[in-house]
């Protein structure tokens, strides 16, 4: 038996049966990342530029949006290298730092999403206490707890999947360096990480879902209880976009990561994890800005700006 250290690199499997389908993908996925890139920047570049947006609810979606950019530049790269050129190999270092990105800031976006239903609660539930309460340092504190929390829990959930013995085939089923098809591959015995995989995913998807849904039943009642429909839909407005975006995070993550027995299903976790590498930052950006009339009025006025400059 070899100790995992020995291994110099990982095949990733990628999408076999959709290998003659190579350069459309690349084409497809290549302008999916780039327009999801481009999205999240203006939404990030939009917030520090109008004076308007420099809110708590648009700092946390800010950050988010940023993190969003960080995670997908993680993964999609690598993706569409093997589309185009096939060269699916990924060394033992580059394949956990990987796997390492992904964890951490895939913890701290569900964070982040937990925190950002907590500012919306705030604002609408508690609206004299909100200016008060929801700071500049309060915001910072938060965000810097939701990075460090997710470094700290998983960091050590890697570094102990990377002291695996990994005897070969080394071929990784997926198209990136998920950690349960990693796990699936080590000829260790793998059950203490697998149930300390389960119990992490199920620790910070229920807590930031119990923070959710904990904030919006809150915010639910709130807003039915207001006096006129105008005030009710600006009120609803204002978290109809996080609803849905939370939605669509949740329901994949939850399918790929809440199993108990990672070896299973790894070819529907696969797909799951397309979406959510792909779709799900590619319509971030759109719901957010399709659904606020704020961010709207803030790029119509950058874009006649910047025509009038001319």
């Amino acid at each position: 038996m070899k100790n995992g250290t020995s291994v110099q690199e990982f095949t990733l499997e990628g999408f076999p049966a959709a290998q003659q389908l190579g350069k459309v993908l690349f084409l497809v996925h290549l302008l999916a990342y780039l327009a999801s890139i481009a999205g999240n920047a203006v939404i990030v570049a939009i917030t520090c530029a109008d004076s308007r947006l420099q809110t708590p609810m648009y700092f946390f979606l800010s950050i988010f949006s940023f993190t969003e950019s960080c995670l997908i530049s993680a993964i999609i790269p690598k993706l569409l290298v093997i589309f185009l050129l096939g060269k699916q190999t990924i060394s033992f270092v580059a394949c956990f730092i990987q796997a390492f990105v992904f964890v951490f800031l895939g913890a701290a976006g569900f964070l982040l999403i937990a925190v950002m239903s907590l500012d919306r609660y705030l604002a609408i539930c508690k609206p004299l206490h909100y200016a008060s309460v929801m700071n500049l340092r309060t915001c910072c504190l938060l965000v810097t707890a939701c990075f460090a929390l997710g470094f700290t829990l998983m960091a050590g959930l890697v570094v102990k999947v990377s002291q695996l013995s990994f005897c070969g085939p080394h071929v990784i089923h997926h198209f990136f360096c998920d950690l349960g098809p990693l796990i699936h591959l080590s000829c260790s015995d793998t059950r203490s990480v697998e149930t300390l995989l389960f119990v992490l995913a199920l620790c910070v998807l229920l807590a930031s879902l119990i923070i959710t849904i904990t904030a919006y039943s809150h915010i639910g009642v709130t807003i039915i209880g207001l006096p006129s429909a105008k005030e009710r839909q600006k009120a609803f407005s204002t978290c109809s976009s996080h609803l849905i975006v939370l939605s669509l995070m949740y329901g994949s993550s939850a399918f790929i990561y809440m199993k108990p027995k990672q070896v299973n299903r790894l070819d529907s976790n696969k797909e799951a994890a397309l979406v959510n590498m792909v779709v799900t930052p590619l319509l971030n950006p759109v719901i957010y800005t399709l659904w606020n009339k704020q961010v709207h009025q803030a790029l119509r006025e950058t874009v006649c700006r910047m025509k009038t400059s001319r």
